[in-house]
């Protein structure tokens, strides 16, 4: 196997510069997945224009924009420990035993136990990552047009069924996500589609204007529409250092939970949540004998964090080498390395080994700052949770606004934002997830150019898209995963009324 990719990426990572924006992503991504309900989509979509208009090269931006990643994974344990109120939505299954902790006294020691076990998590996550993103790449340089559209079929199948507790409202998310990728100019024709006589909408909708509207501005309404229920902040941390039984009582959790989070973050379309909640029931029907779990059982409290941390890292894996995102995370850095004018595929381990090698590399080196940062200064960390809503909204807003201001310097876009926030609130209080509109938004260009070349150089018959065995395979996948949960689902229920 050839890593000379990561060898040369250690040469990347390493430079002062890129080292301090390493750090400086960790530590940003850990305040921010600290604060409750704000999470990793928002602090890059808050960062992402900044770092675009100082022209910081794609390796860096990408290094950034990893580390915050991973920084909101370890800070959202935070909230959930302290609050009993999840970070993120990777984060909810570790206020299960994360805040009985807590209550017991035992506070410091659940933050420690959370740290190491989120350490652990993401360094086999980034080996994975390292190991796994060569091999596939190799196996995707064979795709043509008619198989990467096929490929954008089965993330969209994966993701309906995979994300959210209602695939309806997921796949018209991706909908609304793919209508809005239409605008600006036909790359095919060269017309103009729905841009309503708008010269600022030649271009299409920005990106970063879309990201910032759909989570920051409406993440900045929603706080101030729950302005007034009150939480408790638990302030008595205790022993900050973990019990050497309790991390030797827990290492089989740790290990298979990050297999776990390692598999489904390499899925398209899952994310965190399916992990932690996979690698935590997992882990309570093997282990579980006394009845502990759910109650400060320091496995389940480790289970969740090694793999919410493992998927963060796997969900890499198909960005870099299928251009196909992993989570609405990831989706969000594929439109981050589309501002660079780079196309991530099979073709990009090859052509710029820098930016693959260089973010693998700040990964491994990223998660030994974070265990540095989390575990001395985890009380710093945990006083964010006492920033009043009075000071934390304007924040938000003024850096949402500056940071679109500074991509292009047009108020029409600023505007244009705060249309797209208030849409998303809107949409947000009807119960639909902000990340199938943004993997619709990204995925739906490539898609669409990859199904007209693909008719192209057929003649526009059909049948190309079914002509090879990887279309063959594809479709038959993206039928299964479509498919089987609805039977499954309602397999489950025909045995609950034989039951009752």
């Amino acid at each position: 196997m050839n890593l000379d990719y990561l060898w040369h990426g250690f040469a990347v990572a390493l430079t002062t510069q890129n080292l301090i924006i390493g750090f400086i992503g960790c530590f940003v991504g850990t305040l921010v997945g600290a604060l409750p309900a704000i999470g990793p989509i928002n602090g890059i979509a808050l960062l992402l224009p900044i770092a675009y208009t100082m022209g910081l090269p794609a390796e860096s931006t990408m290094i950034l924009l990893a580390a915050i990643y991973c920084g909101a994974e370890y800070g959202g344990r935070i909230s959930s420990i302290l609050l009993n109120v999840p970070g993120d939505a990777g984060a909810v299954m570790t206020a299960m035993d994360g805040y009985p902790m807590a209550k017991q006294g035992r506070a410091g020691e659940a933050l420690a136990i959370s740290g190491i076990s989120s350490f652990f998590g993401g360094i086999f996550g980034t080996v994975g990552l390292a190991l796994f993103a060569p091999i596939l790449s190799g196996l995707a340089i064979g795709f043509g047009p008619a198989e990467y559209f096929v490929l954008m079929v089965f993330a969209f199948a994966t993701l309906g069924s995979m994300v959210g507790s209602q695939p309806a409202k997921t796949l018209i998310g991706c909908a609304i996500g793919l209508v809005l990728a239409t605008v600006g100019l036909d790359p095919t024709s060269g017309a103009y589609r729905f841009t309503f006589d708008q010269p600022e909408l030649s271009e299409g909708i920005e990106f970063v204007v879309l990201v910032i509207g759909l989570f920051s501005i409406s993440e900045a309404l929603i706080i101030l529409e729950n302005e007034g229920r009150g939480i408790t902040v638990i302030r008595e941390l205790g022993r900050m250092t973990a019990r050497m039984s309790d991390l030797v009582k827990c290492t089989g959790a740790t290990i298979r939970a990050s297999v776990i989070g390692f598999i489904v973050g390499v899925l398209p379309g899952t994310g965190a949540s399916v992990s932690s909640a996979i690698s935590y029931t997992t882990e309570k029907r093997l282990s579980d004998t006394e009845g502990t779990f759910g109650k400060g059982d320091v496995r389940g409290l480790a289970a969740p964090e090694a793999a919410n941390n493992a998927t963060a890292c796997g969900a890499f894996v198909p960005m870099l080498t299928l251009g196909v995102p992993g989570s609405g995370t990831t989706a969000v850095m594929l439109g981050a390395l589309m501002l660079y004018n780079i196309q991530p595929g099979p073709m990009l381990l090859t052509e710029r080994p820098e930016i693959v090698g260089g973010l693998v590399a700040s990964m491994f080196v990223g998660n030994f700052i974070l265990l540095a940062l989390n575990l001395p200064l985890v009380q710093i960390f945990a006083r964010v949770l006492t920033v009043p809503n009075w000071l934390l909204v304007p924040g938000i807003l003024v850096l949402s606004v500056v940071g679109v201001y500074s991509t292009n310097s047009s108020i029409f876009s600023v505007f244009l934002m705060m249309g797209i926030g208030m849409v998303g609130w809107l949409l947000r209080k009807a119960g639909f997830d902000m990340a199938p509109i943004i993997l619709g938004f990204v995925l739906g260009q490539i898609t669409e150019v990859n199904l007209r070349n693909a008719l192209a150089i057929s003649g526009g018959d059909v049948s190309i898209l079914f002509s090879s065995t990887i279309c063959i395979v594809l479709w038959i996948l993206a039928a299964a995963v479509a498919i089987l949960p609805a039977y499954l689902a309602r397999r489950a229920r025909r045995r609950a009324l034989q039951a009752a």
